[in-house]
């Protein structure tokens, strides 16, 4: 059997996939993008608009707290007025959240904004991964590289976007934003079938009750500590580059890049060879190799901007077999286990970028770095804790794929046949 086409990172599943899934991921890439986006104008707003840095890292805090929140309640609406409703309803709140964000006079108003982006983004996020799940062919493997692909090119394009936009003026990636999240709202309405209401009502609770389940507890505490290390690095990384807002853009685009790759590419090769939980532990060990070299050489911008670039291998190897774990190891609906995730690693995300702000304006630029990096470690040391479950990832990959071979050969047989 040959996981190069079939399994997780297929190149083959990413190309044989129903409009209505195309028509979701391109809507991802786009709501991934405002992830990375606000990165090569943070010194831009920090300047135009007379703020500090730990004023402007907010714009990543109340955009990630409040997505991480609204993730509790994302099945329960869902549950009730239907998946294609959830989607549409979250992608119009983008539209016009980033509209408004660009149009802002003050940081605060664009915190605020961005806050009414989070709720947008939380709606749209947790129910895209179950839809395209749902939708896609070619197994739960196939479902998950698609999603992943498409984080990782919103995270490529993003910076990019917002550096080229950014370079004439801050209002511009949040009205670019806006234009893109309308277009992939009309592909959405027309592209979507219109998707069938859940048999029974989730519950508000239910969620926070999918986390009594000790694997996806644990792989949301190991997330939790991944991402305060990434966004660490995302949300404060910038300020002592000191580069153009279209320099950052090229930065953050080639990190991106890599964030790609190895989430389509890397991480079914060393998952093949190493395994789930052995190559996530080398992944966040290395990552934190690299953010302790940062902190050692902050200001050297050489080193800075390396650093900062290849930590996409990591980051990318990392999301990938991270969401495949989870989808796989969690006892309950997976629109379920996708939302409870997301509640406690994205509280990882909001609040580290604005504590290393914090750090910084109390001690030194080293300090943020250096605690990043040790939490990274930390995050590998707990998420060894579930080495079982990630044992169980595994083997259920590779029933899928052998089910899939087979069916294929079936087929193939039939075919031949007549």
């Amino acid at each position: 059997m040959s996981r190069s086409s079939t399994g997780v990172g297929g190149i083959n599943g990413l190309l044989h996939q129903p409009r209505a899934v195309y028509a979701v991921a391109f809507a991802c890439v786009v709501s991934f993008m405002g992830i990375g986006l606000v990165d090569p104008i943070l010194p831009a707003i920090s300047s135009k608009l007379d703020a500090s840095p730990s004023q402007v890292t907010l714009l990543f805090t109340s955009y990630l707290v409040v997505t991480a929140v609204a993730m509790l309640v994302t099945n329960a609406v869902s549950s009730r007025i239907g998946p294609k409703k959830t989607l549409i309803s979250g992608l119009v709140l983008i539209v016009i959240f980033a509209a408004l964000a660009g149009s802002s006079s003050s940081v605060s108003q664009i915190i605020g904004f961005r806050a009414g982006w989070g709720l947008g983004n939380a709606l749209f996020i947790a129910t895209s991964l179950a839809v395209i799940v749902a939708a896609a062919s070619g197994g739960l493997a196939s479902a998950i590289i698609m999603y992943e692909t498409a984080l990782g090119l919103g995270i490529a394009t993003g910076p990019l976007l917002g550096g080229i936009l950014g370079n004439i003026s801050w209002r511009g990636p949040f009205y670019g934003v806006a234009v893109l999240m309308a277009i992939s709202l009309l592909a959405t309405v027309v592209f979507l079938p219109k998707t069938p209401k859940p048999e029974h009502p989730t519950s508000l609770l239910a969620p926070i009750k999918a986390l009594r389940h000790r694997g996806l507890a644990t792989m949301g505490v190991g997330a939790l500590l991944y991402n305060w290390a990434f966004f660490t690095m995302l949300g404060y990384a910038p300020f002592p580059m000191k580069l153009s807002a279209i320099d950052l853009g090229w930065v953050f685009f080639g990190w991106g890049v890599l964030v790609a790759i190895f989430a389509v590419f890397g991480a079914p090769w060393l998952q093949k060879r190493f395994g789930t939980g052995p190559t996530m532990y080398a992944a966040l060990a290395l990552f934190a190799v690299d953010l302790a070299v940062i902190a050692i050489w902050p200001t050297n911008q050489t080193v800075l901007i390396g650093a900062v670039v290849i930590a996409g291998i990591f980051i990318g190897t990392n999301n990938t077999l991270t969401t495949q774990a989870v989808m796989i190891v969690s006892p309950v609906e997976r629109s379920v286990a996708s939302a409870a995730y997301g509640f406690v690693r994205f509280i990882g995300g909001g609040l580290a970028p604005y504590a290393a702000g914090k750090l910084v304006e109390a001690l030194n630029l080293h300090v943020p770095f250096a605690i990043a990096a040790g939490v990274a470690l930390m995050a590998a040391v707990v998420l060894s804790t579930a080495h079982k479950a990630f044992a169980a990832a595994d083997a259920e990959v590779a029933r899928e794929e052998q089910v899939i071979v087979e069916s294929s050969s079936e087929d193939g047989e039939t075919l031949v046949s007549a």
